[in-house]
């Protein structure tokens, strides 16, 4: 318990980490958190490829009863229902739809840290195989002493190589400042 009376945990702030810690509080006490963490992706991946949806979320000029009803047959053919599903309509009713991307990430990672998982941005220049992606996950394990979740990028300016993110450490072994470095070195050399 923190001096103040309250739990100590993990900082969320601001409409989405509210939002988040009241969902992960009650999937935890409902014995959810998975099946809320996966309707939710399934949810996040919606928005990703439909811009009709993510038009739908951010836009202020829909009602609430427009967003609603929208979201209740996206939700309903989507299959997401039970805690995921009644939360996300409760943020439409609560014209709260634009900070629901937001309370997705916030919520990842309130489960993150329960579970002792670690994050990790990692930004290669093209697609890897499955193999070395096992590798990088199992080097960076080793590293964080800890189960490492990876968000992965494609960065074809890398040129090659990766540039890794874990929580304030950063090692850049991209072909791309590599050469900035050997270019500058060719420069001071003049």
């Amino acid at each position: 318990m923190a001096q103040n009376g309250s739990e100590a945990g993990p900082l969320v702030a601001g409409v989405a980490g509210r939002y988040a810690s009241a969902l992960f509080e009650l999937a935890r006490d409902e014995r959810q958190v998975d099946a809320v963490a996966e309707s939710l992706d399934r949810f996040d991946a919606l928005l990703k490829e439909s811009p009709d949806l993510s038009r739908l979320v951010r836009s202020p000029v829909f009602s609430g009863e427009e967003q609603a009803a929208a979201l209740g047959a996206v939700l309903d053919r989507a299959g997401i229902s039970g805690l995921a599903g009644n939360f996300i309509r409760l943020v439409a009713s609560n014209r709260r739809l634009f900070a629901l991307p937001g309370m997705i990430r916030a919520f990842r990672t309130l489960v993150r840290e329960s579970k002792g998982i670690v994050r990790a941005e990692v930004r290669v220049a093209e697609k890897p195989s499955d193999a070395v992606l096992e590798e990088i996950r199992s080097s960076l394990r080793d590293v964080a002493k800890s189960d490492v979740d990876i968000d992965l990028q494609v960065d074809p300016s890398l040129i090659g190589g990766l540039v890794v993110k874990m929580g304030s450490r950063m090692v850049d072994a991209s072909l791309r400042t590599k050469l900035n470095g050997i270019r500058l070195a060719m420069r001071e050399a003049r």
